[in-house]
């Protein structure tokens, strides 16, 4: 595989980081405009926002778990030459599940569906992990 085909799912997960503390800082940005939040009550990390800021913020801080289980598989893979089809293809469907994810936390933030969706992506990285593991120990 091309270089450019293993990393293009890796830019799109860093996109959607990018995308979310984009929003995150804007929907700050309008709690303190409208008054709605003062810079008092949230000046030293107090969990003071509202709603729909903590959402994304959580859901911003929430690309630094899980994704980067992906990016560190991707980073041994690709020098060592063992970023195939299979790993591109669940690149693309563990990126899917993280956009589903992101899209339910800052919209319904419904738990059940979340959890769900996030799951799948364990699964797929876990699936991910397990063959990258196998080939690198089996000599593939």
């Amino acid at each position: 595989m091309s270089v450019q085909m293993v990393l293009l799912p890796v830019f799109v997960q860093v996109a959607l980081t990018f995308a979310l503390l984009i929003g995150m800082a804007l929907a700050r940005r309008r709690s303190l405009v409208s008054g709605e939040t003062r810079s008092r009550d949230v000046a030293l990390g107090e969990p003071n926002w509202p709603k729909e800021a903590t959402q994304i913020a959580n859901c911003y801080r929430n690309q630094f778990e899980l994704p980067v289980l992906f990016y560190a598989l991707i980073a041994l893979a690709l020098p060592l030459r063992h970023a195939d089809l299979f790993i591109v293809l669940m690149s693309w469907v563990f990126v899917v599940t993280r956009f589903a994810h992101a899209g339910i936390f800052v919209s319904s933030n419904d738990l059940g569906r979340r959890s769900t969706i996030w799951l799948a992506g364990v699964l797929v990285l876990l699936a991910m992990w397990i063959y990258f593991t196998l080939r690198i120990l089996l000599l593939i």
